[in-house]
């Protein structure tokens, strides 16, 4: 009979080397169970890979185009509640200026709400959200409305209107004997009138007329921002400054009938410009919503197959790592046990 020796050395190493390979398996079954994944997803799905790559790459966009659908969403709604309070005080100044136009309004009081508006209009128009001021066009870190002060390039500017065509300044004793229909003459003249309506608008904004365009979705965009430069803004602009700027002059009452009544139906006309874009407004902010809503489906839709190819049964992985636990266990109990082993131990 052959004698068959036996090493405690080889022993250890072999169960050292066992050791190892059961931790790496851990490792992975531990990642399994916390994922519900396989490990290793191309040694799992071999040439499947490519496919669950591509459903990965498909969630990554249509994900990116959600989040940024949800900074669209808060642009749009701030937007809507901005024209509404324009829409607000538009309505205020009717409200006043009817009262004006009957005789039950001090000119005082139809010149403080003409300039409570004006500076509304233009903290409104000036609002900005994450850093972009929501009316600037394209031009979102530049603030686009000025303000309608003495300094001011269009307060100047009307008011170097008001003495190129009456030959004298507001101030002036002269002012007293301006008629209505003068008066109607100066408010249609295109010096005026351009300043709100046409081109001469940039003494006023600063916000370009092209708007911002998104991608709302993987083949479809859209407009996702108003400008300072509609007309239902301009409008409100002109009804509120020429009642701050004329009512403070030194203008007979039937100039100010004159400018009350003009004032009057450029702030209905505005209310009805703000009502239609705010219509448009809400029209965007619900295709946003709904692309976003059938986006957010396709990735459900994406994910479950991805679970398909790359999930793993949860109380498996879990058996798993209690089993590879209890081994790892044993085996270093082994280890310790053939440490022990000595031939001085034996002999004593």
């Amino acid at each position: 009979m052959k004698a068959v020796s036996v090493s405690s050395a080889a022993i250890s190493n072999a169960l050292r080397y066992s050791n190892a390979r059961m931790q790496v398996d851990l490792v992975k079954a531990m990642k399994e169970m916390d994922t519900s994944r396989v490990a290793d997803l191309g040694l799992a799905l071999g040439a499947r890979s490519a496919q669950s790559i591509n459903f990965h790459r498909d969630i990554d966009r249509l994900q990116g185009i959600v989040d940024s659908n949800a900074l669209v969403t808060s642009r749009l709604s701030s937007t809507q509640a901005a024209l509404g309070n324009l829409s607000d005080f538009a309505q205020n100044l009717m409200s006043v200026l009817t009262t004006a136009i009957s005789g039950d309004a001090a000119a005082t009081t139809v010149r403080d709400t003409g300039t409570a508006t004006l500076q509304s209009l233009t903290s409104i128009l000036n609002t900005s959200v994450n850093g972009e001021y929501l009316f600037a066009g394209i031009n979102t870190d530049t603030k686009p409305l000025a303000d309608f002060s003495a300094t001011s390039a269009a307060k100047i500017a009307f008011e170097t209107a008001f003495t190129n065509f009456f030959t004298f300044s507001q101030t002036d004793l002269q002012a007293a004997n301006i008629t209505a229909a003068q008066m109607t003459d100066f408010l249609n003249d295109p010096s005026v009138t351009d300043q709100f309506l046409g081109a001469d608008w940039t003494n006023w904004s600063s916000a370009t007329d092209q708007t911002i365009t998104s991608r709302i979705a993987l083949s479809d965009t859209s407009q996702t921002s108003v400008s300072a430069n509609i007309d239902g803004v301009r409008k409100l602009a002109m009804a509120a400054a020429i009642v701050s700027d004329l009512f403070d002059a030194n203008l007979s009452d039937g100039a100010r009938q004159a400018v009350a009544q003009r004032a009057l139906s450029l702030a209905g006309e505005a209310v009805s410009d703000l009502t239609q874009t705010q219509a448009q407004t809400g029209i965007i902010e619900k295709r946003v919503s709904d692309a976003s809503d059938r986006m957010n489906m396709q990735i459900d839709l994406f994910n479950r197959h991805i679970l398909d190819l790359e999930g793993v049964d949860g109380y498996e992985a879990a058996n798993r790592v209690n089993d590879l636990v209890a081994h790892i266990q044993t085996s270093y109990a082994l280890t310790a046990r053939i440490q022990q082993l000595s031939l001085l131990n034996f002999l004593t």
